[in-house]
């Protein structure tokens, strides 16, 4: 399930809750941009015992997008086989996506800020979403977060 936040484009985020466990998600929030080339916001991981949060992740517009990503996952709603991954040019977050019987999606959710600095660290989540509906939400919610448009 994917709550957009209401409020001003400056201060949305998004909330995505796991289906089987309300108390693991995902937070995109603190919105930014210098220019018209980057989109800089943060990630929130949450589960019971456990959050990480990476302050700056960065889309950049020629870089292949979250977005389209989740759009895809929403599209092939009758399911695909093993797995599908992103993650952003950085590498500080990654998404990997597999299907399961009965119509959901498990949204591995992975921060791993600074991937090449010795002593760093990781933090993933898996959610569940409902393939069509709830999955075709999440792309929506999350294209117009990035483009920083309200909801």
């Amino acid at each position: 399930m994917t709550t957009p936040d209401v409020g001003t484009a400056d201060m949305a985020s998004v909330t995505i809750h796991c289906q089987d466990n309300l108390s693991v998600g995902v937070r995109f929030a603190d919105r930014f941009s210098f220019d018209e080339d980057s989109v800089h916001y943060a990630v929130e991981l949450q589960a019971p015992g456990m959050a990480a949060r990476v302050d700056e992740i960065v889309a950049w517009i020629w870089d292949s997008d979250l977005a389209p990503f989740l759009e895809e996952l929403a599209a092939d709603y009758r399911g695909w086989d093993g797995e599908r991954a992103w993650q952003t040019n950085d590498r500080d977050l990654a998404l990997s996506a597999v299907f399961r019987a009965g119509g959901h999606v498990g949204l591995t959710w992975t921060l791993r800020p600074w991937p090449k600095a010795a002593g760093g660290w990781s933090a993933s989540v898996t959610t569940w979403l409902e393939a069509g509906e709830q999955m075709a939400s999440l792309a929506a919610d999350v294209r117009h977060f990035l483009a920083g448009e309200p909801r």
